[in-house]
């Protein structure tokens, strides 16, 4: 038993003795070894080439998902004085299935070139809220009153 197996108990098998045995399988089968290292390295190259046109093929995907992507995404433009609701993405435990993750509506009074929206909720505080976080109201605004008269006939 060698050292290392006593310790560790197993074989340890040096990369000179893999190395001298794949010498003597190569010379049990009468090849010749630089034959047989062009094949490897012509393989080695089919791989290259192989990953190469993967890499082009994936990033040529790539490039129309996001085109495709890019075209299906709405616009959303603000002006002061819309209604809009907020999305509220805070994790909130039990809350039940059916009720709406927007808030609102809240009134737009600035807009900002960095994609910032400044609110105004019903008590007239105001706060800031990123453009992707928010979209329109299309809800009756809270300032129109509708009053309908209904008139009940008596019997």
């Amino acid at each position: 038993m060698s050292p290392y197996q006593l310790v560790f108990g197993k074989v340890c098998h040096f990369s000179i003795e893999i190395e001298h045995k794949a010498l003597w399988a190569l010379k049990k089968l009468n090849l010749n070894s630089s034959e047989i290292a062009n094949m490897r390295l012509d393989q080695i190259n089919e791989m290259d080439e192989f990953r190469l046109r993967a890499y082009e093929r994936s990033t040529l995907y790539k490039e129309r998902m996001k085109l495709y992507h890019d075209k299906h995404i709405e616009k959303r433009t603000f002006t002061p004085g819309d209604l809009v609701l907020l999305f509220n993405s805070r994790l909130r435990l039990f809350l039940g299935k059916l009720r709406s993750n927007w808030s609102g509506p809240f009134r737009v009074t600035r807009v900002f070139q960095s994609g910032a929206i400044d609110l105004e909720n019903d008590k007239g505080e105001r706060f800031k809220a990123n453009v992707q976080r928010i979209k329109a109201y299309l809800g009756v605004p809270e300032d129109v009153k509708i009053v309908e008269e209904c008139k009940l006939d008596e019997v």
